[in-house]
Parts: structure tokens; sequence; C-alpha cells
């Protein structure tokens, strides 16, 4: 489960750089570009984290 967590602070990590890339882009392309990442990365990070409250492992009830 440690692992996970550490999956999940990565991309909590690296959706903020994306938004911070996004809001100091100059380039409208590039902006879009990286708030399209930063919005796919914050999915990804939830949809993990609701994996991690779900999970139980095998063997426990």
């Amino acid at each position: 489960m440690k692992d996970y967590q550490t999956r999940l602070e990565k991309l909590r990590t690296d959706a903020a750089e994306c938004r911070l890339i996004s809001d100091l882009a100059t380039d409208p392309a590039k902006r879009e570009l990286f708030d399209r990442l930063a919005l796919h990365l914050t999915t990804l990070a939830d949809q993990v984290e609701q994996a991690m409250l779900h999970w139980k492992p095998t063997g426990t009830q």
C-alpha cells in the first residue's frame, strides 16, 4: 500500500507542476496542453485514491 501512496503523491505533484506550467505559458497551445495534462493527472490521482480507500487485502474480512 505504501507504493500506491508514493505513486499517488507523484501524480499529485506532476499535476501541480503541469498546472504551474499552464499558468506561466505564453503560447496558447502550450497553455491548453498543460492544462489538459494537469486535469488528466488530477483525475488519475483521484481514481487511485478512491481505489486505495476501497481496497481490501486478500485474506481479511
